[in-house]
């Protein structure tokens, strides 16, 4: 989008400065504000600093650059990053003009916590913002800049000091920007929904698990959030974190100084194709993070707010595609494997068990056992999303991991080149499932039309609603499936449900 004319250029007063955005079709965007320091120098691998005020009107017209990252191609769930550099926490705000008052969405983008960034123009919130909210995408530190641990900086850190979490650290701290700043833009800061996909999924567990992101935000979305995992330990971080910085050029002695003076680059280098997907990501510090998110649902200590979560019929689509063999599905079968593949249905070959196994296992019977975890305090709402763009269907097995996103963002033209062209099938059902997000953020309830009377979840009903070119609630869906897996899950844990 062509920036707005000076005359035209909408600003807003912040506490560090004034910014001028752009108007476009009602619509106002302000886009790379810094919410904090630049992690550069000193500051690499540190709890995030406040930013540095500006003097006179900062242009706020154009995106900023991603965090360091490895190049790919674009991607519905990360983005193609092709400007990128270290000075890179900052964050985008789309508003209705003449916003007063209004809830607030913020949006932590995923792809495994080492490509991707808010600056993707499949996250443009204008389609949203449209619809009568506000829109926040954040860029956060990623891979080893993000999530890293080495012996010289654990004893180099200030007694007390959370270690490792430093793109977790950074998302806390653009929600407390936002508790400060975005009424500046017409934005309530009581009325937040912190919202993810994949990885931006685990970081919304993951913050509903810290009691230091209490009263940041009031409402949450989990889009296709790996739930049952354990983070690895900050000493296992350590081990790793030490080889990842022999192979950037450190020696095995080297000190924090050392390490700090590495280029960035470098370590990118070094890290990619050896970080292993979902094995980078929030560890247990034991100051920031202190148990696996699940475990803070289990025991009743999540914060409590009203939470949409789902997943897609089609998630194998990334967990093949990060490498992860199809056998693995055996273990998930349990000592009855005979049972498990009537559930799955007789006639599935392995290939199709496996996609199936692996999806449920990952994304959607977690999903199921946290809305049900989290029902009993404040409402939770399940869905499952299975809507095949009409060019892929007959050619997709299902909707593919991160698909759902260019229809709540209402963004579909941007992957027409990817996926095909927008059918007025498409379009119908991105404006309806848009709203449902939208009316969720508005009120903490996804009432909208494409699903009329949604209920919340409920274990003993277990109604979802099921989104695909005949939306709909559904009761008991996959219930054979998903408690056997759960079922496997739980027994390993020695019974802990």
């Amino acid at each position: 989008m062509p920036p707005a004319s000076a005359t035209t250029a909408p600003e807003v007063r912040l506490r560090t400065g004034r910014v001028a955005g752009a108007a476009e079709g009602g619509i106002e965007r302000f886009l790379n504000i810094p919410y904090a320091a630049a992690p550069t120098g000193d500051l690499r691998w540190r709890p995030p600093r406040s930013a540095a005020s500006w003097h006179g009107v900062r242009d706020a017209t154009r995106m900023g650059p991603a965090c360091p990252q490895p190049v790919r191609p674009a991607l519905v769930a990360g983005g193609l990053a092709d400007v990128q550099s270290e000075d890179c926490l900052q964050l985008n705000v789309w508003r209705p003009a003449g916003a007063r008052r209004l809830p607030v969405m913020v949006w932590f983008h995923g792809g495994a916590h080492v490509i991707g960034s808010g600056t993707f123009p499949a996250f443009d919130g204008s389609a949203l913002a449209a619809q009568g909210i506000i829109v926040v995408t954040v860029n956060f530190r990623l891979g080893a800049l993000g999530y890293f641990a080495h012996p010289a900086l654990s004893a180099d850190a200030p007694c007390g000091e959370p270690l490792g979490n430093y793109g977790l650290m950074d998302q806390l701290a653009a929600l407390r920007w936002v508790r400060r700043n975005i009424d500046a833009f017409g934005g309530d800061p009581g009325a937040v929904t912190v919202a993810g996909e994949s990885a931006g999924a685990i970081d919304v567990l993951t913050l509903l698990s810290l009691r230091e992101a209490r009263g940041l935000f009031a409402r949450a979305i989990v889009q296709s959030g790996v739930g049952l995992a354990d983070p690895f330990a900050l000493a296992a971080e350590e081990r790793r974190g030490s080889e990842l910085a022999q192979r950037a050029g450190a020696g095995s002695a080297a000190t924090a100084a050392e390490l700090r003076a590495l280029p960035g680059d470098a370590l990118i280098r070094a890290s990619d194709g050896k970080s292993g997907g979902l094995l980078v990501g929030p560890m247990i510090d034991g100051k920031l993070l202190r148990e696996a998110p699940w475990r803070a649902f289990a025991r009743g200590g999540a914060i409590d707010v009203p939470l949409l979560i789902g997943a897609n019929s089609n998630e194998a689509s990334v967990i093949l595609a990060m490498g992860v063999p199809p056998g693995s599905a055996a273990s998930y079968l349990g000592p009855s494997p005979d049972a498990v593949r009537a559930a799955y249905g007789a006639n599935l070959n392995d290939a199709e068990l496996a996609r199936q196994v692996l999806g449920d296992a990952w994304f959607v019977a977690p999903s199921r056992w946290i809305a049900g975890q989290a029902s009993g305090g404040a409402p939770s709402w399940l869905y499952h999303f299975d809507y095949v763009p009409n060019s892929r269907r007959g050619k997709a097995p299902g909707a593919a991991h991160g698909s759902e996103i260019p229809f709540v963002f209402g963004t579909l033209d941007y992957f027409a080149s990817l996926a095909g062209p927008v059918s007025t099938e498409d379009r119908a059902f991105g404006t309806g499932i848009s709203a449902c997000w939208a009316a969720f953020v508005k009120t903490g309830r996804p009432g909208c039309a494409l699903v009329a009377d949604w209920p919340r979840y409920d274990r003993s009903t277990d109604r979802l609603a099921l989104f695909g070119p005949r939306s709909q609630n559904v009761e008991h869906f996959r219930k054979a499936q998903l408690d056997h897996l759960l079922g496997v899950f739980f027994a390993r844990e020695g019974g802990l449900r």
